[in-house]
């Protein structure tokens, strides 16, 4: 329920797709997964923010900084390509 926690939520929201994924699915269980205390207003601000957008800005982001996707299927479907660990 803090600045810090909102901007933790939305680096995880950047760097980690798995993470991504499952806060679209279910923003409270995703949060408090990860041990981010996030008020309903900010889950429902968060919430907002188009996913398409995050994922974009995560793909321009240096790889080095990005947790990779622990589904190599699901990289598979959306590109077409296998990722290289």
């Amino acid at each position: 329920m803090t600045q810090q926690a909102v901007e933790r939520a939305l680096g995880k929201l950047l760097t980690d797709g798995n993470f991504r994924e499952r806060f679209f699915e279910n923003p409270e269980a995703a949060s408090w997964e990860a041990g981010l205390a996030l008020s309903p207003i900010e889950l429902e601000a968060l919430a907002r923010v188009p996913r398409h957008a995050l994922a974009s800005l995560h793909d321009d982001l240096d790889k080095r900084i990005s947790r990779p996707s622990l589904d190599p299927d699901r990289d598979r479907e959306k590109t077409g390509k296998v990722t290289q660990p």
